[in-house]
């Protein structure tokens, strides 16, 4: 008798064993995988030229017409505050937008339009713009960066920045936006 009690206990103390083993797999597999937050990606979808006029002097304005993405990678939601998007041509900021605070969902894209408004006065500072205007593209590049934090099952909140850095080629005869290309 005093066998299988011992026995039953063994019994009982390796289940309990292979049940605490079971949850920690769990729970490290939960942490290694739902529980680490990345940055959202920021970038442009698309891009198109719209109320186009040359100017004097070779000097165009126009308004460029592109869709954001905010591509959220994360099991919570990622919380963005007011932030701004420029345009730069040289270096030299030739337009800004801002991005109005909101929210990407968890594992999901969301996307924006926004209307850059390039006008040909910020153009013409650039003392090389005739010569990258002559074979008729004009090579823009764009930075922003979108701050806020992401939130996990609405206890666990951190900081993150979603970064963006792109280039394109405004073709200007057709005027057409041209190799779009970001980071």
């Amino acid at each position: 008798m005093k066998e299988e009690g011992k026995r039953s206990r063994k019994k009982c103390l390796l289940y309990v064993a292979a049940f605490v083993v079971f949850q920690t797999a769990i729970i490290l597999v939960f942490a290694l995988t739902v529980m680490r937050v990345k940055s959202p990606k920021l970038r442009f979808g698309s891009a198109a030229v719209a109320n186009f006029s040359p100017g004097a002097n070779n000097l165009p304005s126009f308004d460029l017409v592109t869709q954001v993405t905010v591509k959220n990678t994360n099991f919570g939601h990622f919380k963005y505050e007011n932030n701004s998007l420029s345009i730069l041509y040289g270096g030299v900021p030739v337009g800004e937008a801002a991005i109005m605070k909101g929210r990407a969902r968890a594992r999901k894209t969301k996307k924006f339009d926004i209307v850059f408004s390039v006008s040909s006065s910020r153009l013409s500072t650039n003392p090389n713009f005739g010569n990258d205007v002559n074979p008729g593209v004009l090579i823009l590049s764009s930075q922003g960066k979108l701050s806020g934090k992401v939130e996990l099952m609405k206890v666990i909140k951190k900081k993150k920045s979603a970064e963006m850095s792109c280039t394109m080629a405004i073709n200007l005869t057709t005027r057409a936006v041209q190799d779009l290309k970001c980071k």
